[in-house]
């Protein structure tokens, strides 16, 4: 799991760090889940993942939100 800030039409796109929480900064506005589709997105090529192994557990409609990797082959 992996708490996660979203920082929607940002400038530049981008992950970092801060602290425990990852800060994801996507060009995309949150209507109809275009930022949630671009930070799936960011976050599976800055973890080295598919995009099918995330998934947004909470907050949805919120900036801050909780991921969960499934970094198991299927």
């Amino acid at each position: 799991m992996i708490r996660v800030r979203v920082i929607p039409r940002a400038r530049r796109e981008g992950v970092s760090r801060e602290g425990d929480e990852l800060i994801v900064r996507v060009r995309d506005p949150p209507e109809g889940g275009r930022a949630n589709r671009r930070l799936v997105e960011l976050l599976a090529q800055y973890l080295g993942v598919p995009k099918s192994r995330i998934e947004i557990v909470r907050g949805h409609r919120s900036r801050e939100k909780l991921i969960r990797v499934d970094e198991e082959q299927a």
